[in-house]
């Protein structure tokens, strides 16, 4: 099949479940997507109904799994954006940069993303790169080059909270929608002290599309 990367669901001794995140090359940080998809997983395991508590990458979240199939996923709140120039670095469990740009349809993204994710700021460890443009209705559209995966992915779930509250400072408000390569998400918010976020929610749709068994 391929993937962007390896979730592991494992037992936790107080709450619903472990959600242990892979990069493709092995390196471990929070997935936003991957982890709304880990609910679903989780509920057809058995081990919640509607909604859960679980550990992840940066520490525990709470997740609501709607009938319609929607995830609802809470992120942990954001206490620090850095603002770089007309640029943003925000971490949301996963490290962030997001760059503002115009007809994002044929931006560069993977000579760009790459370009930053290695530049000297972000050494030795680098950052995923997101590039952001604005719509009306209180919409956005992103792009991502996820570091680990070493290319850009259809969706990033972290990089697609940054993005929306990074918007805010563009004067969007909470819910802002995202459209993305793989679908369209929408982050829900509130504002804290400058530079602060609370109550971020990551919302939108996760199905299975492939099982199969694996002997070792």
């Amino acid at each position: 099949m391929g993937a962007d990367g390896l979730i592991l669901i494992e037992k936790h001794p107080t709450l619903d479940f472990n959600l242990n995140y892979y990069n493709s090359d092995g390196s471990q940080s929070l997935c936003g997507n991957g982890s709304r998809a880990g609910v679903i997983m989780a509920a057809s395991l058995g081990l919640l109904n509607d909604k859960t508590k679980f550990n992840a990458y940066d520490g525990i979240h709470e997740a609501e799994l709607l009938p319609t199939g929607i995830v609802r996923l809470k992120m942990n709140p954001v206490t620090d954006v850095k603002k770089i120039g007309a640029d943003f670095f925000i971490n949301t469990g996963s490290p962030h940069h997001l760059k503002f740009v115009t007809d994002l349809r044929l931006y560069p993204v993977f000579a760009e993303g790459r370009k930053i994710r290695d530049s000297e700021e972000y050494a030795p460890q680098g950052v995923n790169t997101n590039f952001v443009e604005l719509a009306v209705d209180n919409t956005i559209s992103v792009r991502t080059y996820e570091r680990g995966v070493e290319d850009e992915t259809f969706s990033c779930g972290t990089g697609v909270t940054a993005a929306a509250l990074a918007a805010s400072y563009h004067g969007y408000k909470s819910p802002v929608l995202v459209n993305v390569k793989g679908g369209a998400l929408s982050v829900e918010f509130k504002t804290g002290q400058a530079g602060t976020f609370h109550d971020i929610y990551l919302i939108g749709p996760a199905k299975m599309v492939f099982e199969g068994t694996l002997e070792l």
